[in-house]
Formats: C-alpha cells, sequence, structure tokens
C-alpha cells in the first residue's frame, strides 16, 4: 500500500466562525493555529496546505490569566542600532485587540512561506460583524434547532445568523 499524498483537488477549505468573548488567548490560538494547519482532517500533510479559513470575531473580549496583562510584552525592531522598542499586552490590546490574537497565533504557525500562505487564511475582527457572510455556511446544530423554534413561538424578531 503507499502512503497517501493529497492533492490540491482534494482540498475542501471550509470557513470557521469563532467567537473570542471570555476565551483565553493561548488556548483559543492553539485551536485557531490547528484549523489554519488542517491537522484536524484526515488528509493532513505537513508539506501541503490543506487547512480552513477561520474567522474571529469579537477580538476585543479575550482574556489572558494571571499577571500576563501587565508583564507580557511584545517586542518590534526597526532595523536601526538601538531601534528595539517594546509595548506591554495592555498597551497593545488597547489600541488594536486584533494585532494580539493575529501575533499568538502566528507564533504557532510554521515560519517559511507555507505558513505565511496559512495565516493569510486567518480573518481577525475586535466586534461581532464580519464581512464574510457569504462564505460562512451555517452549521444547524440541535441546541440552534431548539433556539429557532423558541424564537418562533414567542413571536421573536431576533432569529440566529441564516435564518
Amino acid at each position: 500500500m503507499k502512503t497517501y499524498s493529497p492533492k490540491a483537488k482534494d482540498i475542501q477549505r471550509e470557513w470557521w466562525v469563532i467567537d473570542a468573548t471570555n476565551q483565553t488567548l493561548g488556548r483559543m490560538a492553539s485551536q485557531l493555529a490547528r484549523l489554519l494547519m488542517g491537522k484536524h482532517k484526515a488528509i493532513f500533510a505537513p508539506h501541503i496546505d490543506t487547512g480552513d479559513y477561520v474567522v474571529v470575531i469579537n477580538a476585543a473580549r479575550v482574556r489572558v490569566t494571571g499577571k500576563k496583562a501587565e508583564k507580557k510584552s511584545y517586542y518590534r525592531h526597526s532595523g536601526y542600532p538601538g531601534g528595539l522598542k517594546s509595548q506591554s499586552f495592555e498597551e497593545l490590546f488597547s489600541k488594536n485587540p486584533v494585532r494580539v490574537i493575529e501575533l499568538a497565533v502566528k507564533g504557532m504557525l510554521p515560519r517559511n512561506r507555507l505558513g505565511r500562505a496559512m495565516f493569510k487564511k486567518l480573518k481577525v475582527y475586535p466586534g461581532d460583524e464580519h464581512p464574510h457572510q457569504g462564505q460562512v455556511r451555517v452549521r444547524r446544530t440541535e441546541r440552534s434547532e431548539e433556539l429557532i423554534a423558541m424564537a418562533e413561538n414567542k413571536g421573536s424578531e431576533i432569529l440566529p445568523e441564516g435564518r
């Protein structure tokens, strides 16, 4: 029996919408990296991008544990001598909460052109609105069916996305 190697035509990409509300940054980032790499699929191969698209909403509501909010630092360098800049988690999160999630996920992806291609499939938004409604197929579960039935019985105007 030969080892199976997935072809480009075999890869079917899905769109995942992940709500970051009250989720721990590192734990969520590892799950996002797993989805972006395609490790959750049976056809995973480390040399081919088999991952899915991931949309993260409510990035401004992600949390960190312990004293990381005060002590965690992010560094960047201008390229000039003495050009090392540092920023705390609180400063970066208040200015750009999207960047915090992007940096956490980027650190968990491969450091090569394949990792950069995987990273391009990550879409992060600070609120609960995103422009990818057309691509995302609504995953219906028993719980969502119950919520739809309850909303219709009460005559409510509020229904889940996709209805």
